[in-house]
């Protein structure tokens, strides 16, 4: 099913494998000091400077992989974490004179310098570490473009600055910024930074015999390949040891229909209102732009509603979120006093290596079935939610004359977020995603891009023409409610 030369997936997918594979055989405690050197026997180093580096950065994945920090300890307890052993190799000087330095005359990049921080070599000209305060007066006075400005890929990443460095250069993640999104995690080179994992957690209530269910994001199609249909991920995951499973595709459809009453109202009123399905979005608004709280749809996100619905037909049941999000799972710490709520969160790469561990093979299977319209599946992309939206309008015979802001990425979240605050936003809603093209590029996918759009197109293809009502209908005698803000 996986297919990838990137080193630093095939590390955190045999982590996440071994950890599987022993607390499936109820062995994990006893094990779990034997995992690093199982996965790096040694004598001799494969990527870093030596096996002991390599064996306690396995070490602290093993400590995510099962619910902790990576030092083992309480610690930080956001989702998302700095693997310490693995943070080094960045550069520590963020601005670097290259060999376009002229050396010139003019020494323009020293004048502009306010910290002396600047001296002329005979080669070329040196910025010193120590006294470099980082503003870039220097790169933008230099009339040959020769310093480079090398910020850290986790750093630049960041839409809303909550990555710093300590005394040691080691990456600081503010708890009280971080928005969940994984963007750092997707764009550290050295894979320092990664997400504690629900999934030990959820392996333990299988194997206890609870009513555990599996919700499938709408970004499943097209990630464990061109042929593994909603009806054969089922089974799969049946075979794990899940009760059963939903599309989340359903909830998705009951999150339209609600957002669609909401914006026709608030159209009406002329007030301007943003999505509330990507958590990561919703976390920006929450710790950055508090005062358009109000802004915000009250609907339940996708996650939220289809967990709903499993609780109504099945009351003793345990929901577990599935898909591409890091987010959700703190969405899942947020909203765990909610009645209904799901009440834990995976991602693809953890049902992967569930899958991995049991040894369980898609293509044994052979069934397919829908649970929720193709609206719903294609809130999975940027555009989706607002094209949901507009259909279940069109459903409802109501206007939808307005204008929607459909942000792609967390830049673009940001900007539009800054408008809307400033009163200038032209469009009448907003459409937030945090990750770029959608929940399809999120950080737990495993496949993205090409591969993963071309298999997604052949399952779509399937899919029936039922509207997003129809689904709502279907199950409008469980009263569900919509509305969670």
């Amino acid at each position: 099913m996986l297919h990838t030369d990137n080193n630093l997936s095939t590390i955190k997918h045999e982590v996440l494998i071994s950890v599987a594979k022993h607390a499936f055989q109820g062995d994990l405690e006893q094990s779990v000091e034997q995992i690093p050197y199982n996965l790096i026997p040694g004598p001799q180093a494969n990527f870093r400077c030596c096996i002991y580096k390599e064996r306690e950065i396995i070490r602290q994945r093993v400590q995510l992989a099962q619910g902790h920090s990576p030092s083992g300890g309480q610690g930080n307890r956001n989702i998302v974490q700095t693997i310490t052993a693995a943070c080094e190799g960045c550069p520590i000087t963020r601005f670097t004179v290259t060999d376009n330095c002229q050396r010139c005359m003019g020494k323009k990049c020293q004048q502009a310098c306010n910290f002396q921080a600047i001296t002329m070599l005979p080669n070329r000209a040196y910025i010193d570490p120590a006294k470099c305060k980082e503003c870039g007066m220097c790169a933008q006075a230099c009339p040959y473009n020769a310093i480079a400005d090398l910020i850290r890929p986790c750093k630049k990443s960041c839409p809303v600055d909550a990555i710093t460095m300590d005394e040691n250069n080691i990456v600081v993640i503010d708890e009280e910024k971080c928005i969940h999104c994984g963007s750092c995690i997707k764009d550290c080179p050295f894979g320092a930074i990664s997400d504690r994992s629900f999934m030990v957690d959820v392996i333990n209530l299988i194997r206890s015999g609870k009513e555990v269910y599996a919700m499938v994001a709408p970004a499943v199609e097209g990630q464990f390949g061109a042929t593994a249909s909603i009806g054969i991920l089922s089974k799969a995951i049946e075979e794990l040891g899940f009760t059963g499973m939903f599309e989340v595709s359903l909830g998705a459809d009951f999150t339209a229909a609600s957002e669609a009453e909401e914006w026709y109202e608030a159209y009406k009123e002329g007030k301007k209102m943003t999505t509330s399905c990507c958590p990561a979005f919703v976390t920006m608004i929450k710790k950055h732009f508090p005062t358009l709280l109000d802004n915000v749809s009250t609907t339940g996100s996708p996650q939220m509603l289809t967990s709903m619905l499993i609780k109504k037909l099945h009351p003793n049941a345990i929901t577990v979120f599935i898909g591409p999000c890091i987010a959700k799972k703190s969405e899942v710490l947020d909203y765990v006093m909610t009645e209904g709520a799901t009440d834990y969160a995976l991602t693809f790469d953890e049902l992967y290596a569930m899958f991995k561990a049991k040894d369980i093979d898609l293509n044994s299977f052979g069934e397919n079935k829908q649970q929720g319209s193709i609206y719903a599946k294609n809130f999975a992309v940027s555009g989706g939610v607002t094209a949901a939206v507009v259909q279940a309008l069109k459903e409802k015979e109501a206007d939808t004359d307005f204008k929607v802001q459909a942000c792609n990425g967390g830049a673009e979240c940001k900007k539009a977020l800054m408008l809307l605050r400033a009163g200038k936003l032209p469009a009448d809603f907003i459409e937030g995603m945090n990750c770029v093209g959608g929940c399809v590029n999120g950080p737990g996918s495993i496949l993205t891009g090409r591969a993963a759009q071309q298999n997604r197109t052949k399952l779509l293809a399937t899919a029936d023409n039922r509207g997003v009502l129809d689904t709502v209908k279907q199950y409008e005698e469980l009263g569900i409610h919509t509305h969670v803000r």
